[in-house]
């Protein structure tokens, strides 16, 4: 747990299921898939979140989010 970091959500499509975060600066991509939690899975546009950074195939991306 203690590899996470705070970001802050930048924009989520809920139609196309991805996103991105920003924290120190930095842009995350962050798909519907790597939000925690069950149900719908969607950000809010500014919402305060934890996630484990990790480097995609494109890029930084986010993984294991949840919204605090």
């Amino acid at each position: 747990m203690s590899d996470k970091i705070r970001g802050t959500v930048k924009w989520f499509n809920e139609s196309k299921g991805f996103g991105f975060l920003e924290s120190g600066g930095k842009d995350y991509f962050v798909h519907f898939s790597a939000i925690l939690g069950s149900g719908f899975k969607t950000l809010a546009e500014g919402a305060t979140v934890m996630f484990k950074p990790s480097n995609g195939q494109k890029g930084p991306q986010a993984e294991e989010v949840e919204v605090v």
